[in-house]
C-alpha cells in the first residue's frame, strides 16, 4: 500500500499540494484506495492502474448515481492516463463493522439497504450499461469450472455445464431490465453520518434483473445472513420472482466460487477462501429450486460432497 509515484503531482494539480497520503483499503481488483488528509479535508484517492482498470464505467456510473438521487462518492477529480480518481470520503463506517459492533442494529440497517435498492429499481437502468445477457451470465458462472474444478483436482464435464445454464437461464424471465450494482452487499454499503447509505464498489453495473443486487445483498459471502432475515427481507422488499431470485443466486454463488478461488491460485489472495463453505451453503440450497434441475443434476454428478463445502475451513 505505497502511494504511485505520480499521486503527489496529481493531488498538486487539483489543489491538494502537502496532502499526507494514507493506506485506506485494497480490494479483489487491482484497485488501491488511499486517504489524503490536508488540515480537516479528507479524500480518498483511488489508484486504479490504467493497464488493469478502466475508471470510465465508475464515472459514468456515480454520475447517473447522482443525479438521480443516491449516494455515491462525488468525484472531485481525476486523471485517466494516470489512473488516479479523487473521490468524496465517506469515512470507515461500513455496514458490515457497523453491525458487528451493533448486532441489534441488524434488521433495520438491512431493511434501510432494501429500501435503496428498491427506489433504485424504480428507475430504469442507466442509458450507458451494457445489457447482463446470457453471455455474461455463462462467462461468469463458467469461472467455476476453470478456476474451482482444477485447483480441488476434479475433472468435470465443461460442456454439459454450459448446457445445463443454458437451459435454467432459458426460465430466467428478463423484465423489467434495471440498473445491477452487481456488488451490492455489507462490505460495500456506507453508513454516513446524516443516516443515509452510501454506495461504493459500483463500476462494473449492468443492466439486468432486479433480484441480482437483492441476491448479493442477502446472500451475501463475506457476512452470514440468516434464513429468518432473508425471508423477512424478501418480503419487506415486496414482491419478487422467486424463479429469478433461485437462478441468479446460483449463478452469482458459482462465479464467486470460482472467483476466491482464482484469487487464492493467480493473485495469492487466500483470505477469500474462508467464505468458500458459507457460498457453498448458498448454492446448495439455491440448486434446490425447481428451475434449477439441469445445474443441480450437473453439480451431483461431477462435484463429489467433499469437494464441496467440507473442503474448506469455516468462514469467520
Amino acid at each position: 500500500m505505497i502511494p504511485p509515484p505520480h499521486a503527489p503531482a496529481f493531488l498538486t494539480g487539483c489543489g491538494w499540494d502537502g496532502a499526507a497520503i494514507l493506506p485506506l483499503a485494497g480490494d479483489a481488483s487491482f484497485r488501491r484506495y488511499f486517504r489524503v488528509r490536508r488540515g480537516t479535508q479528507d479524500a480518498v484517492l483511488m489508484d486504479a492502474p490504467p493497464e488493469h482498470e478502466d475508471s470510465r464505467p465508475f464515472l459514468t456510473v456515480a454520475s447517473h448515481l447522482t443525479d438521480i438521487g443516491f449516494r455515491a462518492p462525488r468525484i472531485l477529480s481525476h486523471d485517466l492516463s494516470a489512473g488516479l480518481v479523487l473521490l468524496e470520503d465517506f469515512g470507515d463506517l461500513r455496514m458490515a463493522e457497523a453491525l458487528s459492533a451493533k448486532p441489534e442494529r441488524e434488521t433495520e440497517t438491512y431493511q434501510a439497504a432494501i429500501d435503496l435498492i428498491r427506489a433504485l429499481h424504480a428507475h430504469p437502468a442507466a442509458a450507458a450499461l451494457p445489457a447482463y445477457d446470457d453471455a455474461v451470465y455463462h462467462r461468469e458462472a463458467g469461472l467455476f469450472p476453470e478456476w474451482y474444478a482444477p485447483a480441488v483436482g476434479i475433472a468435470v464435464d465443461h460442456e454439459g455445464y454450459r448446457a445445463a445454464w443454458s437451459a435454467v437461464l432459458a426460465r430466467l424471465d428478463r423484465e423489467p431490465v434495471v440498473t445491477v450494482l452487481r456488488d451490492y452487499h455489507a462490505e460495500n454499503i456506507m453508513l454516513l453520518d446524516d443516516g443515509a447509505l452510501g454506495l461504493l464498489d459500483f463500476q462494473d453495473a449492468l443492466a439486468g434483473h432486479p433480484a441480482y443486487d437483492v441476491v448479493s445483498l442477502l446472500q451475501d459471502a463475506r457476512r452470514a445472513v440468516s434464513r429468518e432475515l432473508e425471508a423477512a427481507m424478501l418480503s419487506h422488499y415486496g414482491p419478487i420472482d422467486e424463479t429469478a431470485y433461485a437462478i441468479l443466486g446460483a449463478q452469482r454463488n458459482a462465479k464467486i466460487l470460482g472467483i476466491f478461488t482464482r484469487l487464492w491460485k493467480r493473485d495469492g489472495k487466500d483470505r477469500y477462501l474462508a467464505y468458500q463453505p458459507r457460498v457453498w451453503r448458498y448454492l446448495e440450497r439455491d440448486l434446490l429450486h425447481p428451475a434449477l434441475a439441469e445445474v443441480r443434476a450437473w453439480f451431483d454428478a461431477n462435484v463429489p460432497a467433499a469437494m464441496r463445502a467440507g473442503y474448506w475451513p469455516e468462514a469467520a
